[in-house]
């Protein structure tokens, strides 16, 4: 055993990471293209390698002997052998199965006769054979395509698809050279290297996947630019309708499109146009369980060219069913992390594509395209009444009671006097305590229930500078453009959802034009299953290289104790 090395790796894939070693940052680094982490116990922080996350680094060109080096070259202790093998497996499963396109049709390629036998042993996947394989090869259904590399990947062996695409309807769009400021429009280097790394060189010779960028770093821009390579008609799907206006207002503004070539698809309009932009809730909205999904036929009643899947980690099912079935046309996914709560990763994998491109937040920090970020949880106790309440309540209601701690509202009130005349976001879970809070600090409040327009109204009066704070439900999950915010604070949230990490932090990391940072802060009920639901959340932060404080809150003295940093 060699101590001096900052892994421990164990046979089920566990990896173990020492924060106090000198090398702990590097090999972070390296872990998070291989491995995701799992728990933060202590001084440990705990990864898992998954297929998916081995067949992501397999799909940016990292091959397994280089995974097992540097792994070897960082652990204190000798691989386990079945870690090894696992790893050589998982790597080498991804390419050993390859979609392409022949004279009789589609062909799936398994890389021995075996394989082929073991495919043709699974009813899900050779039903989808339009004739016996010859050896290695058989010609799939063409409308199969999607269902076959599902089906598969859920196996266990992802296809690599190089059946091509079709171009889609041509519509002559280009980035326009200066914005309507009179400013030049000239792409970040890796908003570039985002298009290069999902379309090739050549524009025919691309294919589909997710980028990941933090929030602020211009996901649109990446979306705008592909749409302006590929010049074809191109669905957007977004996740509310602040995002659908935003897209339409920055395509209109960057862009060479006019108004009558960008539609909106909406609870509200219904306008299907060269480029459409629709919300995920509109394309599953159904009338009654029994209905089918009426407007998922949105995907085919024109000919995209390439469908963009904005904030791909909220995909709802009824989506995924459907991108099953136009595995033809090129899909961009966009999002500020590949986390997905309800385990759908390798269905994200398959049918959207592998990763092509990632930068991490620290690194976009460094060079000032996102601002810098500090992150402090703030644990209050409960009053003695809540406590109380807490303590005799069933498990499955405990989380909201932990939540809505009537003392959040002190720390808040703290808070804001700390941070006064800074644009500021309180964001929470329950629409009860925002409602609460919000009549007891004359706060204004944004949910979901407020008309759209309303919506607007007051995040242009946030933009403008006239509101410094706005307390928001979880609609500021999604894409909400506050450039100018520059202090967020939660105060309740979906149970140890990552995601939600991500997404709230991100509403403020827009660089700031008095070159400020910005200042995250998650308001926790101390002695509660919210501090294990937080730490759970928090791996995001860890994930990224963010250092946070652990503050108490003593409701005798309204002031923080017990400060400590948490690597």
């Amino acid at each position: 055993m060699n101590r001096s090395k900052p892994l421990w790796v164990q046979s089920d894939g566990t990896v173990l990471l020492d924060e106090r070693h000198p090398e702990y940052e590097e090999t972070r680094d390296f872990l998070r293209v291989i491995a995701e982490l799992h728990k933060r116990p202590g001084e440990w922080h705990t990864y898992r390698l998954t297929p998916v996350t081995l067949w992501n680094a397999a799909a940016s060109g990292w091959q397994s002997e280089q995974v097992l080096k540097r792994l070897a070259d960082h652990s204190r202790n000798a691989l386990p052998h079945r870690l090894e093998e696992e790893i050589r497996t998982q790597m080498r499963r991804y390419g050993q199965i390859r979609l392409t396109p022949s004279p009789l049709g589609l062909t799936l390629i398994a890389e021995s006769s075996e394989l082929m036998t073991q495919l043709c042993n699974w009813e899900t996947v050779s039903s989808a054979f339009a004739y016996p394989p010859a050896e290695t090869n058989v010609v799939i259904h063409e409308a199969s395509r999607g269902r076959i590399k599902r089906e598969l990947a859920a196996k266990g062996y992802p296809v690599k698809d190089e059946a091509g695409f079709h171009a889609g309807e041509a519509l002559e769009i280009s980035l326009r050279e200066t914005s309507d400021t009179g400013a030049p429009i000239v792409l970040r280097d890796y908003q570039v290297e985002a298009v290069k790394a999902l379309l090739g060189d050549e524009t025919l010779d691309g294919g589909s996947g997710v980028i990941v960028l933090p929030c602020g770093a211009g996901k649109t821009w990446v979306g705008m630019a592909a749409i302006a390579k590929l010049k074809c008609e191109t669905l957007i799907l977004t996740p509310n309708g602040v995002s659908v206006s935003q897209w339409i207002t920055e395509l209109l503004r960057n862009t060479t499109l006019t108004d009558g070539e960008v539609g909106e698809y909406t609870g509200h309009k219904k306008n299907v146009k060269p480029i459409t932009v629709a919300t995920y809730q509109v394309l599953t909205h159904r009338s009654s369980k029994s209905e089918e999904y009426p407007h998922l036929a949105l995907f085919v009643n024109r000919d995209w060219g390439l469908i963009i899947y904005d904030e791909v980690h909220l995909l709802p099912a009824p989506v995924f069913r459907m991108t099953a079935e136009i595995q033809a046309t090129r899909r961009l996914g966009l999002t500020a992390t590949l986390v997905r709560e309800d385990g759908c990763e390798k269905d994200a994998f398959a049918l959207i594509g592998p990763k092509r491109y990632e930068i991490p937040w620290k690194a976009m920090e460094d060079k000032g395209w996102i601002a810098q970020a500090a992150c402090t949880e703030v644990r209050v106790a409960l009053d003695p009444e809540t406590a109380i309440l807490y303590a005799a309540a069933p498990k499955r209601s405990r989380h909201r009671i932990a939540g809505e701690n009537p003392r959040k509202t002190e720390v808040v009130r703290s808070l804001l006097e700390r941070h006064h005349g800074m644009q500021t976001l309180i964001i929470g879970q329950y629409l009860d305590q925002l409602r609460e809070m919000s009549n007891e600090l004359s706060l204004p409040l944004i949910t979901g229930e407020m008309p759209h327009r309303n919506r607007k109204q007051l995040f242009d009066r946030f933009n403008e500078g006239q509101i410094d704070v706005l307390l928001v439900s979880k609609v500021a999950n999604f894409a909400v453009d506050l450039p100018n915010a520059s202090v967020a604070i939660q105060i309740s949230g979906s149970y140890g959802s990552r995601q939600e990490e991500a997404q709230r932090l991100g509403r403020i990391m827009r660089p700031k034009q008095s070159g400020g940072g910005a200042t995250f802060y998650s308001v926790v009920s101390e002695g509660t299953d919210e501090v294990e639901f937080a730490r759970n959340r928090e791996r995001f932060l860890l994930e990224q290289g963010y250092p946070y404080l652990v503050d108490r809150w003593d409701s005798s003295t309204n002031t923080y104790t017990n400060q400590k940093v948490v690597p």
